[in-house]
């Protein structure tokens, strides 16, 4: 037992998402909002930028092209629309913000500039492109929840792997 008081956490809840997720995750991250009664930030990282350079007052500056900030802008469309229908009728208030570079950093940074109170992402589908690119950095949920002191609530797949079946990078 601890002499200091427990403290309900205050900051809001940053859900990490992906075009074409599984709205299940910003569902739980928009639960776990509401109990907190604090407000849900839905994330978009575009890995297409990166930081350029940040300047000391904070504002990051970019390197991108006009294909990748079309491609970019359509991303976080996708996002918006997504989290909209999701939380059709859900008292939850919720935003939606675009992020760059390496998702785990990413959500790192908007995490400590916003004092969230907790991350939740989401597992994703592996193909071999998204192996390969998992095995060469470690998961986004691994990444954050070793960099980073705030709790990490991973939701998993509409349809997980069963028990006996073979995980896709095996």
């Amino acid at each position: 037992m601890t002499d200091q008081p427990h403290h309900a956490p205050t900051g809001p809840v940053i859900a990490g998402v992906v075009p074409g997720q599984s709205a299940r995750v910003v569902r739980e991250a928009a639960r776990q909002a509401a109990l907190a009664h604090v407000e849900l930030v839905v994330v978009h990282v575009d890995t297409t930028r990166f930081v350029a350079f940040e300047d000391p007052d904070g504002y990051v500056h970019s390197s991108t092209g006009d294909v990748a900030g079309a491609a970019s802008e359509a991303a976080l469309g996708d996002v918006r629309r997504a989290t909209a229908e999701a939380l059709e009728g859900d008292a939850v208030a919720w935003s939606v913000r675009q992020e760059i570079g390496d998702p785990a950093l990413a959500l790192i940074r908007l995490a400590e500039e916003i004092h969230a109170s907790v991350l939740v992402v989401g597992t994703r589908k592996r193909g071999l492109g998204e192996s390969l690119r998992e095995f060469l950095t470690g998961s986004v949920a691994a990444r954050l929840s070793h960099r980073q002191r705030r709790p990490v609530l991973v939701v998993p797949q509409d349809d997980p792997v069963g028990a006996d079946d073979q995980l896709p990078w095996e």
